[in-house]
């Protein structure tokens, strides 16, 4: 019975010789001919069956049994399907940038083939192999039918530009796919960030995130409101659909309490966005930071004098507080084994290269000297006040300029202690590096930092819990043993050096951190 998951064995045992009212194309019978199953052949990888069965969705080893019906798949000649489904931002360059670095790797050649408007196959072939090993098939879409062609087992992995929704975590775990809000069944493929983007003329160089928010919701109708010429905003954003269009809701408008204005221009590409608003010097639009085109984008700036822009090391720390990593959303199910590598391989150098090459941010860690980061210790400076003294000040830039800040950092999820989806990612990348031996001989500190509400040292208190926590958490994803030689320390310095102004959610949010610096 080892050829069957044990959740499943008791139940074939009793029911093999029930009837099943449903139709079926397959059966599969053990060896010794005493147990039988039939059902729709859902997905064969080459090692294992994938039946829906009278007793659910089972998953058989083909070396214990035989296959018999029309569904059955031929053993010798077998062809890998993988389909995927989702964002068209990354249907259209990431994947198959991903999917050409894969194969080249190992000596195999892709062939490209467009299906409709919006399905392409990209077959991957072995020299004198007649059949391709094995198809990817990626359905461009947008996040919403990434998910719903899941559910109804039109695709195997789901390209999101969002975390996922509660309803869609809810149907995935009632058709049996598993929690995919698991830290296993989710990964962060690359980094993105949503950018305000207007037309090069356009005067106006910066925007807060509530006067953004404001603009997208109608309440800001008019660039004048904004220290802009006496013209209309015209607003641009992608299809409803689209998951960076959604991130928007989530991210900055449902946080601030406002509802999107339905004068807002949709259209079906983040490129598009930007190319339409490049074309009109009174629009403004949310786009992809990798599909900004020649459009403009703005800083996001306070009233305390903050200003923070997107760029490859803002991302990767999550100091641009609109950030937007890409995931990927795998269920509960085994997948073939070359796709299994291609996953694998979507975490190597190679692949972040070719990440960085199609124009997104990949999440190899960068370190960062003190001495180039000369705004954020100004902003500070201009920050302090009475309980972050020059002391403190003195304490952090003794402490920290020996030593260089990686691009790896932890933030939370709004509430909460729970590192967000990207902290998550990151949590499970440094201790890979640690297992790997990338910081042999160096000294890792994990540097906590807080938001100004309340009293400076309480916010030191928790600043230290944080760091502590992520530290912890960082630990406990080392699978092997920790080197010797890696020595890891704790600090905190509470508020003393802000990222942005504390006067908003997003605000604090993005000032309350775990930094990771290395010596």
């Amino acid at each position: 019975m080892t050829w069957l998951r044990a959740a499943a064995c008791a139940a074939l045992t009793l029911f093999v010789s029930a009837s099943w009212a449903l139709a079926q194309d397959t059966t599969l019978t053990s060896r010794d001919g005493k147990v039988e199953v039939s059902g729709f052949l859902l997905g064969f990888d080459g090692e294992f069956y994938r039946i829906r069965t009278q007793f659910g969705e089972l998953t058989v080893d083909a070396s214990g049994v035989s296959c018999d019906g029309p569904g059955c798949p031929s053993l010798t000649d077998h062809v890998a399907e993988i389909r995927l489904s989702g964002s068209s931002t990354m249907a259209e360059v990431l994947l198959p940038a991903l999917i050409e670095a894969f194969a080249q790797q190992r000596g195999m050649h892709v062939r490209r083939e467009a299906l409709t408007g919006t399905r392409t196959v990209f077959s991957l072939h072995q020299p004198r192999r007649a059949l391709p090993l094995a198809r990817f098939t990626i359905h461009a879409s947008d996040t919403d039918q990434g998910f719903a062609d899941l559910l109804s087992h039109d695709a195997d992995v789901v390209m999101a530009m969002r975390e996922i929704r509660t309803p869609e975590r809810s149907d995935a775990f009632d058709a049996g796919m598993g929690d995919l809000a698991e830290a296993n069944r989710s990964r962060v493929l690359a980094l993105d960030a949503i950018v305000p983007v207007v037309a090069q003329e356009n005067p106006i160089q910066g925007i807060s995130a509530a006067d953004l928010a404001r603009v997208f919701a109608g309440e800001i109708a008019n660039w004048s409101e904004l220290q802009g010429p006496d013209a209309p905003i015209a607003l641009h954003l992608p299809a409803a659909g689209a998951g960076l269009s959604q991130a928007v809701e989530d991210r900055l408008l449902e946080p601030a309490g406002k509802s999107l204005a339905a004068t807002v221009t949709r259209h079906a590409r983040s490129s598009q966005v930007a190319r339409a608003v490049a074309a009109d010097p009174f629009a403004i639009g949310l786009a992809s930071f990798a599909e900004t085109g020649v459009a403009r984008a703005l800083a996001l700036t306070g009233p305390c004098g903050f200003a923070l822009s997107a760029s490859r090391w803002t991302i990767k720390t999550e100091d641009y507080p609109l950030t937007s990593p890409m995931f990927l959303y795998l269920p509960a199910r085994r997948l073939p084994k070359i796709a299994r590598d291609f996953l694998a391989f979507t975490r190597s150098a190679e692949a972040q290269s070719v990440i960085r090459g199609a124009g997104f941010v990949d999440q190899s860690p960068e370190t960062i000297r003190l001495g180039v980061q000369g705004d954020r210790l100004a902003n500070a400076i201009a920050a302090a006040g009475e309980e972050v003294d020059l002391t403190e000040m003195q304490r952090l830039v003794n402490t920290l300029a020996p030593m260089a800040r990686l691009t790896t950092s932890f933030r939370f999820e709004t509430g909460s202690s729970r590192p967000d989806a990207q902290s998550r990612s990151n949590i499970l990348q440094l201790a890979e590096a640690l297992e790997t031996g990338v910081y042999d001989a160096r000294k890792l500190y994990f540097v906590g930092f807080s938001d100004g509400e309340g009293q400076a040292d309480g916010n030191a208190r928790i600043a230290q819990r944080r760091a502590e926590a992520v530290r912890d958490a960082v630990l406990a994803a080392v699978e092997t043993a920790l080197p010797e030689s890696v020595e890891i320390g704790v600090e905190a310095f509470g508020e003393a050096l802000p990222m942005a102004c504390d006067d908003s959610d997003w605000g604090r949010q993005v000032n309350r951190r775990v930094e990771v610096w290395v010596r």
